[in-house]
């Protein structure tokens, strides 16, 4: 991907939702909520505090990540569906 987020954004891929619920019903497209879980594809260098010292991000690429359901922009890079959004929107890392 050529594409580098800024500051203290991050790129996140949706991880796909479940086909069937536990006791086996099959979830129509229509039906099914978009996941709040992700994997981090890009990560920007870091945000700036008042004296203008650099603050790392926490996330590196491949992190599983929780985030909240209207967290984001939607965008589409090389033909594929993904989220920037600031790490403040990420509610944690999935060990």
């Amino acid at each position: 991907m050529k594409f580098r987020p800024l500051h203290d954004r991050v790129v996140v891929r949706r991880l796909n939702a479940e086909e069937k619920t536990k006791g086996g019903i099959i979830i129509p497209d229509t039906a099914k909520e978009k996941p709040q879980e992700g994997e981090v594809v890009a990560v920007g260098q870091g945000g700036r505090d008042e004296a203008g010292k650099l603050i790392p991000i926490d996330l590196k690429v491949k992190d599983k990540v929780l985030f909240g359901k209207w967290s984001g922009t939607e965008v589409k890079i090389d033909g594929e569906e993904l989220l920037i959004m600031k790490e403040s929107d990420i509610l944690g890392v999935i060990a």
